[in-house]
């Protein structure tokens, strides 16, 4: 890409970015591959990942994704992944924000409302009363959806699987629907990127996209 071509990205300065998928989507290097662009443009770049990001969240992750939990209610699952979330909104994104840095984060509520919503069987209202608790008003400008079917994905993951991973085809079934339901919800809020080709093909895929869905954000003065 020229360096002309890449303006785009000054724009998202002060901007709240969520990648989001399937666990194997290949979100994360996308992540690390666009916020190493940004860097190479001067952007100041905070990059969070969930659960996790903070001393305290590390600490909860942990927990989350021991496969000695294994019947870890999902109920307690969803709390738990609330609290991470409510120590990196006050100690790491909103600090960023306000420093006009662009935030970047690896997953988000997209992924309760995902995995313990949709896949695990709790209300998307219950989550979203929650997600209102723990992070107020700080929600994504964009969530970038990277889908994946759930073949492609198994043959992406480690076999030294997480607690998560290890949840099975049907269940990561649905945390694709989910997904694939909110952005049909909330289409101004949301891009899916196909992310079952290789990873040169998705991010230019990706980067075409999203310029196109940066020109259309709100200035951030008007952001809710």
């Amino acid at each position: 890409m020229s360096g002309a071509s890449l303006d785009w990205l000054e724009r998202l300065r002060g901007r709240f970015l969520v990648f989001d998928g399937p666990d194997g989507s290949g979100k994360s290097t996308q992540l690390s591959r666009f916020t190493a662009c940004c860097r190479e443009r001067g952007v100041p770049v905070t990059e969070v990942r969930e659960p996790g990001g903070t001393p305290i969240g590390e600490q909860i992750r942990r927990v989350l994704l021991d496969p000695a939990n294994a019947e870890m209610d999902v109920r307690c699952e969803m709390l738990l992944y609330m609290a991470s979330r409510a120590q990196l909104v006050h100690e790491r994104i909103d600090p960023a924000l306000r420093d006009g840095h662009l935030v970047i984060s690896d997953r988000f509520v997209s992924s309760t409302l995902a995995y313990q919503g949709t896949a695990g069987g709790l209300s998307s209202d219950e989550i979203r009363d929650v997600a209102r608790v723990a992070v107020g008003a700080r929600m994504p400008d964009l969530v970038v959806i990277f889908d994946v079917d759930e073949a492609t994905s198994a043959r992406r993951l480690s076999p030294l699987l997480d607690r998560m991973e290890q949840k099975g085809s049907p269940f990561h079934r649905r945390v694709r629907a989910g997904y694939l339901d909110q952005a049909s919800q909330d289409p101004s809020r949301h891009l899916v990127v196909d992310a079952s080709r290789d990873a040169d093909t998705v991010f230019a895929a990706l980067m075409k996209e999203l310029a196109a869905r940066v020109a259309t954000l709100a200035p951030l003065s008007l952001r809710a």
